[in-house]
């Protein structure tokens, strides 16, 4: 590598020329830009300790999280620290691995603290980011071909190295979006092994082993005050299995410093009885990806302990690297003598009828075909920041029992690598869920979810065949039912991602208010505009406004340049405010991925929510006389956008006119009829003749228009957006599982392709709040057969106001038309709400709002 080639060297040796005055470890204020493009390698999260804040003394640190880049200028890669003031670009995912960096700001700040980081420049010079221009192409363009890990570190000729946090003292990074998932190559995956540890096996390989300790004997030793005898005996071999494994415990936090901040727990068993085993620090890195439930485990070197917030007295054996350090070895049970091995873990396997009649919080374990993976989302716990949020995801397993699925609100259990492969069409078993009810619903919805225990296992990842569970009379019951299933079916209700909440929302008003307790929270637009621009990344809030229907949109995928709208004109702020009737409109089909925020490289600005201008063109006396009281309230648009002109960018002015008193001549006119209130608002399509002009005629009526004060601009209709790929749930395609897969999980950022989705009908609803005039944008999508929880819904006449409140058609009757809703949508004028919105940030920035419920409060 030339290093005068190489844009970091030209850089940062700017920054260390403005800091050669400074003494060796201070802080320098000396910074450089590049404004040559970078491309971020990696991003890696880990949580700040005691002397994090002396590296960044010019910021406040919002959080407990610091974020480590790792960038390349493509002739060798170098590891910064960010600054937290930028920390928000990350936790949004719009920073992130694949992103190209213009005008890089860099500083030099004091070296890494011990263990210094061994990939660290030679004289331990260390770099942080204060500002960037980031842009959102996926692995830097044209450089997504790179092998990043080829390239040498800066300032160093090695290509390997061990990275580990800059700015706090740790060993390990976190997951960037859960703190329950284990991150990077120093989780093992295999058991460690020592010359001691080697001897050890090969003297007790010579004949079957025997326990030197049980735990019962610990147990009373322990309980009865012979803390002594326990000192003395734990060094004795103890032989147990393995019943239940935990997801990992982190601790760390800004207070502290500890190099692997994190713990599990084991449920374990000898002949005698059951104890709890804790794993610690080193120990659970070492150890907790090698040991799975149903291992049979000698331990030596361990401390015991009274059990941690116990209702009974209890012990639990805790497990480290020190004092004393911990010996671990997984036998096979062949070499336990048949006498002392300790018996095999005991299932409780519920089908979905059984489940049914389970009181809640019951305990049990499922076997299902996968059918339905939803996307992973997270939500606050206890109103804490980015490490409070916790990640989950819905599925939906059937197993042939009822025609009920069982439905799964599964966090995160520490299996990164099984829950990436929870694809459709999966066999999945699901261990330690307990049954949540609603109240007052005995025999009605319910669903599963974790326990502190929870483990998964899943088709693909070879879980199933190591596990004792295979010969158990309810999972045969299952695969003999699984046999007798074809593919196609199957497949054909087999879904991935999307939008989805579960269990469904009251139907009612009163149903609604009783759930929430009588406070159902109303917020003002305002509020809920600053509550939406705080979402991180997919980060799920629900939302609940008072407010009415000032538009209604109909667009259907991939045809959204063909939209139907109805808009309320009564209201001042309405676009259509000086229509009466249908038009013809003109509009742009290139508009944002989806009705969210719209980002720039440092700055978003948010597009679907806006407060309503009092300013509005002015209206002739002719157009207004149209809004007579005599007149229709609302009218009718079908949008559409005609075929390429090539001529388009010489007749950009003509627009569409309202005819005045005296019209001039040759200039386009689109006539509008106006409509009696009691008359039902039909579609039309109006001629598009008017804009089929010579280029000689473009320029006279051009200059007609111009001299003429006695024609107005026609206000353009907004553009309807169309929805984001990750709204709507993805017909599941097996010989694109992996790209799907990618779309759907946390930082997906896949190609932009088209895949089949069983909702095709989107409506967008404009909701203007009453409390104070802020308009908000939402998806409506009603439910269909086709959802992931397809159940039976209560008969409705279908009207808009039933649709909404049950948010779907009518069971019972066939669904009315998207035409016809656009015409009944005058329903809703007028109309005080009760509006249900769930939003969650997307990629790219954009947030979702999805109206699930609305409900029609009394005149």
């Amino acid at each position: 590598m030339a290093a005068s080639g190489c844009v970091f060297h030209r850089t940062l040796t700017r920054v260390r020329t403005g800091a050669r005055h400074h003494k060796r470890n201070q802080v320098s204020s000396s910074s450089a830009v590049c404004r040559e493009s970078v491309w971020v390698v990696d991003v890696h999260r880990y949580t700040r300790d005691e002397g994090s804040s002396v590296y960044f003394p010019q910021s406040v640190i919002n959080g407990d999280d610091l974020y480590d880049l790792v960038l390349s200028d493509g002739d060798c890669r170098l590891q910064v620290t960010l600054d937290p003031v930028l920390n928000r670009l990350v936790e949004q995912n719009l920073l992130r691995r694949g992103s190209m960096l213009r005008n890089v700001t860099f500083a030099l700040t004091m070296a890494a603290q011990p263990p210094v980081c061994p990939v660290a420049s030679r004289d331990t010079d260390s770099y942080k980011l204060l500002t960037a221009e980031v842009s959102a192409s996926d692995e830097g363009g044209g450089r997504r071909t790179v092998d990043w890990s080829d390239l040498p570190w800066f300032r160093s000729s090695q290509t390997t190295g061990h990275v580990v946090p800059l700015r706090a003292n740790r060993n390990l990074f976190l997951p960037l979006w859960n703190n329950v998932d284990y991150s990077g190559e120093d989780w093992r995956k295999a058991p460690p092994t020592d010359e001691e540890e080697e001897e050890e096996e090969e003297e007790d390989s010579e004949e079957a082993l025997c326990p030197d300790v049980t735990v019962s004997e610990l147990r009373d030793a322990f309980l009865s005050g012979q803390r002594a005898v326990v000192r003395a005996t734990v060094c004795r071999r103890l032989i147990i299995r393995i019943l239940s494994k935990s997801h990992l415990m982190y601790y760390g936090k800004a207070d502290h410093n500890r190099l692997y901040p994190y713990m599990a727990l084991l449920e374990t068993c000898d002949q005698t009885g059951s104890v709890c085993l804790v794993l610690w620090a080193s120990v659970c890195v070492n150890w907790y990806c090698c040991l799975k439930p149903g291992d049979v485990i000698s331990l030596r070197h361990y401390r015991v302990k009274g059990k941690y917030q116990a209702e009974l007295e209890d012990i639990e054996i805790s497990v480290n690297s020190r004092n004393p350090a911990a010996r671990i070895s997984i036998l096979p049970e062949s070499s336990v003598s048949p006498g002392y091995l300790p018996p095999a873990p005991t299932y409780s396997f519920h089908n979905s009828q059984e489940l049914m009649d389970c009181p809640n919080a019951t305990v049990c374990d499922v076997i299902g075909l996968l059918t339905f993976s939803g996307r992973p989302e997270r939500i606050r716990s206890r109103e804490s920041r980015g490490a409070g949020l916790m990640e989950y995801r819905w599925l939906r397993l059937e197993d042939g029992a009822s025609h009920r699925p069982i439905m799964v609100k599964l966090f995160c259990t520490s299996q990164p690598e099984t829950h990436r492969h929870l694809y459709p069409l999966s066999v999945v078993v699901c261990t330690r869920l307990k049954v949540v009810k609603a109240a007052g619903e005995a025999h009605g919805r319910f669903f599963l979810t974790n326990t502190t225990f929870t483990q998964v296992y899943c088709t693909g990842c070879g879980d199933h065949t190591q596990m004792g569970y295979r010969k158990l009379h309810p999972v045969r019951c299952f695969l003999q039912w699984l046999r007798l299933q074809k593919d196609e079916p199957v497949l054909s209700r087999a879904l991935i991602g999307g939008f989805f909440v579960y269990p469904p929302p009251p139907v009612s008003l009163n149903m609604y208010m009783k759930e929430c307790r009588g406070k159902p929270g109303f917020l003002q637009g305002a509020e809920i505009q600053r509550d939406l621009l705080q979402l991180l990344y997919r980060e799920r809030r629900s939302f609940c406004v008072q407010a009415r229907v000032t538009m209604v949109a109909f667009s259907r995928r991939g045809e959204e340049d063909q939209s139907l709208l109805w808009m309320d004109t009564s209201s001042p702020d309405s676009p259509s405010s000086s229509l009466s009737s249908p038009s013809v409109y003109r509009h742009s089909s290139h508009a944002p991925p989806c009705p969210a925020l719209s980002s720039s490289s440092t700055q978003f600005v948010p597009l679907f929510i806006s407060t309503p201008h009092p300013s509005r063109p002015p209206v002739s006396p002719s157009s207004s006389s149209h809004n007579s009281p005599s007149c229709s309230c609302s009218s009718v648009v079908r949008l559409t956008t005609p075929p390429v002109d090539h001529r388009a960018s010489r007749s950009r002015k003509r627009r569409l006119l309202f005819q005045t008193e005296t019209p001039k001549k040759r200039c386009p006119l689109a006539t509008v009829q106006p409509e009696q209130c009691n008359e039902t608002v039909v579609l039309f399509e109006a001629s598009m003749e008017f804009l089929e002009n010579t280029d000689n005629e473009d320029a006279d009526d051009e200059e007609d228009c111009d001299e003429t004060a006695s024609f107005i601009t026609a206000p353009l209709p907004p553009t309807i957006s169309p929805v984001a790929t990750e709204t709507l749930p993805m017909c599941y395609n097996p010989t694109q599982r992996e790209k799907q897969a990618e779309v759907v999980g946390m930082g997906g950022w896949a190609e932009p392709m088209r895949f089949d989705s069983p909702i095709k009908d989107c409506y967008t609803l404009k909701l203007k709040v009453l409390s104070d005039g802020v308009t908000v944008d939402a998806i409506f999508l009603p439910l269909s057969l086709s959802s992931p929880c397809c159940q039976p819904l209560p008969n409705h006449d279908n009207s808009w106001t039933s649709i909404l409140s049950h948010g779907a058609f009518s069971s019972h009757q066939p669904p009315p038309s998207p035409a016809d809703l656009i015409n009944m949508a005058a329903q809703l004028s007028n109309q005080r709400l009760v509006c249900v919105l769930e939003a969650c940030r997307l990629r790219g920035g954009n947030i979702e709002v999805i109206l699930s419920r609305a409900f029609q409060l009394p005149q």
